[in-house]
């Protein structure tokens, strides 16, 4: 028997919510593994090289998996517009870079930029700038949707904190790279918690019918 939209909803909202615990959960955990970067000045990407940075390229791949399970999960919410097409579009990109990361590792260190880590910086600072504008857009969607209305002070809160986070991260980029690693996270924590609370407040439409 094939699942009821509202079921295929639930559980891909429910997929979404687990995978950014994981991502989460595989992040600290690298955090205390060699070569120990620091979560301060290091950049997230740095934990994709060395020994264990492997584990970190499948965690890439796993929040590609987890943004589009989010995303189809929101276009099962309410009636087709433009502001949940263009915000679930853009957020798919930013999904998308994520696994292009994968396999475009950032440079570590001294030393002159090459040409893959090169790449690895364009499509992360343009998945950000995507993911942000998704859920800028969606976050305005959100509001004007009477399903969702209530996620509405939690999904504008995150998506603040991660446009403070990008923001940050620029500057930090061009005035104070020993905290770039905490301006990342900062943004990221914006975009991972949106994606959480959004999708925690799809899986409990189903629960009040």
């Amino acid at each position: 028997m094939l699942p009821t939209p509202n079921t295929a909803r639930r559980r891909l909202a429910t997929a979404a919510t687990a995978g950014v615990a994981v991502y989460v959960l595989v992040d600290v955990t690298l955090q205390f593994m060699p070569p120990h970067y620091s979560v301060i000045s290091d950049a997230e990407s740095n934990l994709a090289v060395g020994q264990f940075g492997w584990i970190m390229n499948l965690n890439f791949l796993g929040r590609t998996i987890t943004t589009f399970c989010a995303v189809a999960a929101i276009n099962r919410v309410g009636w087709p517009s433009s502001l949940r097409r263009t915000g679930t579009v853009l957020m798919s990109v930013g999904g998308l870079s994520s696994a292009v990361l994968a396999f475009f590792p950032t440079d570590v260190g001294p030393g002159p930029a090459t040409t893959v880590g090169t790449v690895h910086l364009v499509v992360a600072g343009s998945g950000f700038l995507a993911a942000l504008a998704g859920i800028l857009v969606l976050t305005r969607w959100i509001r004007l949707n009477t399903e969702l209305a209530k996620a509405f002070p939690a999904a504008l809160s995150l998506a603040a904190i991660a446009a403070f986070g990008l923001a940050s991260l620029g500057l930090t980029t061009a005035l104070k790279p020993n905290l770039l690693g905490l301006a990342e996270r900062v943004c990221l924590a914006g975009v991972l918690g949106w994606a959480m609370a959004v999708c925690t407040a799809i899986r409990g439409l189903d629960r009040r019918r």
